[in-house]
């Protein structure tokens, strides 16, 4: 454990943009087997109590249950109404908060569980990693850490915590996500010409709806208002965002590479092949490539026309409609 404070003591030293507060040292919680952030006048090494809702080996946040309420109603404690699971996506800033009551003069930490790495100490932050900030409004009870640009190597386990003797503890999980955008029945489709394209993109794993998705053939956006006609789009957004694609009375010409671009995911595309009365071994098998069945094909497209029929204000001049 002196190996353990002597090397926090060598790193904040280094990396510590701000001078270490004359309010509070560093000590250790021997029973524990943990470093824990002390208030003047409690010196290190005293803390054989049991922590307050420490985070058990091998065990989850949603087998811990909310903190207890503490014995004297002026002692610091948490909400345990406050969030413990936070998805974030990567590259955008993620926000962890615990909410205290009763402070009084503690202090708020926050630390990263997997290589307990003290991160922030109120308002100061202890790390060479700028991307980690606290958020405290004076008069409020709510600590917030923020992440900027989060990655995938951020998710994990992150430890909210009160200096009082014993430490108490709130645990917060991040899951750091990348949205993925995938076009059913692919790599490649088989239709017949004069049938009808249905393509059916999914957006997944994403804790907002994509503000925006582009169709896409041959790398050309697709035009909805050409002379062509019988070109139509349903998105349906919820916590998986779906859009179909619609082209009635497929024609040779619509073969070619398809593209699902959402705003928040990578794009995801298909080769569509129009086939002039042939019957390719992929068809015969009745393999994913023959997605377009007609039972779907007929519902999607009654669902387009009632659709459209119903809320027509919603659909664009180019007939792209929106449901949430």
């Amino acid at each position: 454990m002196v190996d353990v404070m002597v090397s926090y003591l060598l790193t904040l030293a280094v990396v510590s943009t701000n001078a270490v507060s004359d309010n509070f040292h560093y000590g250790d919680d021997r029973k524990n087997g943990r470093s824990v952030i002390l208030k003047d006048g409690v010196e290190p090494g005293h803390f054989d109590g049991d922590l307050f809702n420490v985070f058990p080996d091998g065990g989850t946040l949603s087998s811990m249950g909310p903190p207890a309420a503490p014995q004297n109603r002026f002692e610091p404690y948490f909400d345990a109404l406050t969030a413990r699971n936070v998805t974030a996506l990567v590259g955008k800033s993620a926000y962890l908060s615990c909410r205290v009551r009763n402070l009084g003069n503690k202090t708020v930490s926050w630390i990263r569980h997997r290589d307990i790495h003290i991160l922030t100490v109120s308002s100061y932050t202890y790390t060479s990693d700028q991307r980690f900030q606290a958020h405290h409004t004076k008069d409020t009870q709510e600590w917030t850490l923020q992440i900027k640009w989060a990655q995938k190597r951020d998710a994990g386990i992150y430890e909210c915590q009160i200096s009082t003797q014993p430490v108490r503890s709130y645990f917060v999980n991040l899951n750091v996500v990348v949205p993925t955008a995938q076009i059913l029945g692919g790599p490649d489709l088989h239709v017949d010409k004069g049938s009808t394209i249905n393509l059916t993109c999914s957006i997944r794993f994403s804790p907002e709806p994509p503000a925006y998705i582009f169709w896409y053939h041959r790398e050309e956006v697709i035009s909805y208002d050409s002379t062509r006609g019988g070109v139509s789009v349903i998105t349906e957004k919820g916590e998986v965002t779906t859009s179909y694609l619609l082209i009635q009375h497929a024609d040779i010409s619509d073969s070619g590479k398809y593209s699902c671009s959402p705003s928040n995911a990578d794009v995801a595309s298909v080769r569509v092949h129009v086939l002039n009365g042939e019957r390719p071994a992929a068809m015969q098998t009745g393999s994913a490539a023959l997605s377009i069945n007609f039972v779907t094909t007929a519902a999607v497209m009654g669902l387009s026309f009632l659709y459209n029929d119903l809320v027509y204000g919603s659909c664009d001049a180019r007939r792209i409609c929106l449901r949430s």
